[in-house]
């Protein structure tokens, strides 16, 4: 034990770098097209497994706290909407190489006083030795990176000359959305927007007048149907509580989609079991591992707790009325393993539920740019560790 404790090693001093968001925009975390282009080459990777997640099962989205209603302890936290603190750890191979985690805590109530409902952060690790390598500021990390991954859905899925863009709920993820749907399809020209206040409908007109000219049109619908109808991509970005029927969910009609239609969730949105089981739609997902994490961790009907629709497809191979093998990863279309879009009249819905492995390969990616432009500050854990 001695001779362990007085070995002089060469080169113990551990620095990390912090990234505020200034510094992460200035190392392009909204550079919309690399990280569309980091998303695709994650999913080929996740679609080969060579990632591991939290949980026994290693596909867990993350480990969440949530508060009672009526805590006994005077300084505890109470339940409200979307209040919780979530750890979601992962390790990336691939290109990446990297092990990580996004944490964050969000209330809904940040909202009255200037904050966003979610304040998040990533640390990146050594994979080997374990040691903070970066610190970054991850609310826009963590919304690129979730528009990235439709993004890799509509240039690789969509119809090439898709027009018209359709958001229901025209919050953070769906801004980032169009941004990034707007810079893979060059023909979009109409955007209609679907959404329950008008303070988000306003701030969303403004952020598209002011940074995407492309749209010559921009219709605010009162309707879903509306808003389906016709449109050649939509995105629904809604969130509704945890653990609702789904009849709370928004309901999509068969005869609303247009033929050649994408549809982009990464929030709640429904669709009969009728129509998912019929074949008039391709269904594609991000992982299906995460789904199939999702089914062991929640009782069943897993969908009443998870609103993504790859949840709702399980639940349809659970009762026997859907194949598994009609649910394909993205990661295998674009690794050239399964087929992606067959005519311009194919529906296909785009289930994603968003992991922390997105976060991580992304995240690296920034890390790398801020090293090459000098971007950041250079923090000191020590010089040499006092114990070990």
């Amino acid at each position: 034990m001695a001779d362990v404790m007085t070995k002089d090693f060469q080169d113990t001093k551990i620095d990390l770098l912090y990234l505020s968001e200034p510094d992460m925009i200035k190392a392009g975390v909204n550079d919309v097209k690399a990280c569309t282009s980091c998303m695709e080459e994650l999913l080929v990777t996740l679609d080969k497994g060579d990632y591991l997640m939290g949980g026994e099962n290693g596909n867990s989205h993350g480990t969440m706290i949530t508060f009672p209603d009526n805590p006994i302890f005077p300084n505890m936290p109470k339940s409200g909407p979307d209040r919780r603190f979530m750890a979601m750890p992962a390790y990336v191979g691939g290109e990446t190489d990297m092990a990580g985690m996004k944490w964050y805590g969000s209330n809904v109530e940040n909202r009255e006083k200037g904050l966003p409902r979610s304040i998040l952060m990533v640390m990146l690790n050594d994979k080997d030795t374990g040691a903070p390598l970066s610190l970054m500021s991850a609310n826009l990390l963590s919304a690129y990176r979730t528009s990235g991954i439709p993004g890799a859905g509509v240039k690789n899925l969509a119809v090439k000359d898709a027009k018209v863009l359709g958001i229901v709920g025209p919050g953070v993820i769906n801004i980032t959305a169009i941004e990034t749907f707007a810079a893979l399809r060059p023909t979009l020209d109409t955007l209609k927007i679907k959404g329950r206040g008008k303070a988000s409908i306003d701030r969303c007109i403004e952020f598209v007048k002011e940074n995407l000219p492309q749209f010559k049109t921009i219709k605010v619908v009162d309707t879903l149907e509306e808003c389906v109808r016709d449109s050649d991509i939509l995105s629904f970005a809604t969130s509704t509580a945890m653990g609702m029927d789904r009849s709370q969910y928004p309901f999509v009609k068969e005869e609303w989609i247009k033929p050649g239609a994408l549809f982009c969730v990464p929030g709640s949105c429904d669709f009969s079991d009728e129509f998912i089981c019929s074949g008039k739609a391709k269904l594609v997902c991000d992982n299906i591992k995460l789904y199939e994490a999702w089914a062991e961790e929640y009782p069943y009907p897993t969908y009443n707790q998870i609103y993504i629709p790859g949840c709702l497809w399980l639940d349809l191979v659970h009762d026997g009325k859907l194949s598994k093998d009609k649910i394909i990863n993205l990661g295998a279309i674009l690794a050239g393993k399964e087929e992606g879009r067959t005519s311009d009249d194919e529906i296909i819905i785009y289930s994603v539920g968003g992991m922390p492995v997105e976060d991580v390969a992304w995240g690296k990616k920034c890390y790398e740019k801020a090293l090459e432009l000098g971007i950041g500050t250079k923090l000191n854990l020590w010089d040499k560790p006092y114990l070990f």
